[in-house]
């Protein structure tokens, strides 16, 4: 089983990174293969609605000047997806909105290929806005017609400088219950 994380932060190795990587934590404990995909530095554009992927229905999306179709191919070989983004101005960035649209017309036009797969949204924010990044993300997780994985409370870590959201026990905590939650989740899912 493998889980791919995606780290939708414009910083690499921040607090996105951070709290995912405690997910895959838990996720390791029971040898599930982990593997975070980071934007940062890496430029991906939004969907232009051309409805290219409609006409080949090749798991691809047309514009090739991005990493875009590399990462689809491994959240398509993927059992369970994290998306992680911090949250800017109440919201995901604009990396993960680009990234989630492509990805969900992509799944569609080649028939839901992210349906049935696990999938958790995950938030590293400095106060608040938080509930609406969340939603962004479960609305896109629930649209492609996966199973959402719940923690013990919202999933969301406190925190703005780099490392800061390692002083967030109780979200830190609940990151260790969503990768306990997605662990059982997928053994379900496999049987």
């Amino acid at each position: 089983m493998k889980v791919v994380g995606i780290n939708g932060s414009t910083r690499k190795d921040g607090n996105t990174a951070i709290i995912i990587k405690k997910v895959f934590d838990e996720l390791k404990k029971d040898s599930i293969n982990t593997e975070l995909i980071q934007f940062a530095g890496k430029p991906l554009h939004g969907c232009t609605g051309c409805g290219a992927c409609f006409k080949t229905r090749n798991n691809r999306c047309i514009m090739q000047d991005d990493m875009f179709n590399e990462y689809m191919q491994k959240l398509i070989e993927a059992d369970g997806i994290i998306l992680g983004s911090p949250v800017y101005f109440s919201d995901v960035t604009a990396e993960m909105k680009a990234f989630i649209d492509r990805a969900g017309m992509v799944a569609n036009a080649n028939g839901g290929l992210l349906k049935y797969k696990a999938g958790a949204a995950v938030m590293a924010v400095r106060r608040g806005g938080a509930t609406h990044a969340f939603d962004t993300m479960n609305h896109f997780l629930h649209y492609m017609q996966m199973f959402l994985v719940g923690g013990s409370y919202w999933n969301m870590v406190y925190g703005r400088e780099i490392g800061e959201v390692e002083n967030d026990k109780e979200g830190l905590e609940n990151m260790r219950v969503i990768g306990e939650n997605m662990t059982w989740l997928l053994h379900h899912i496999a049987k």
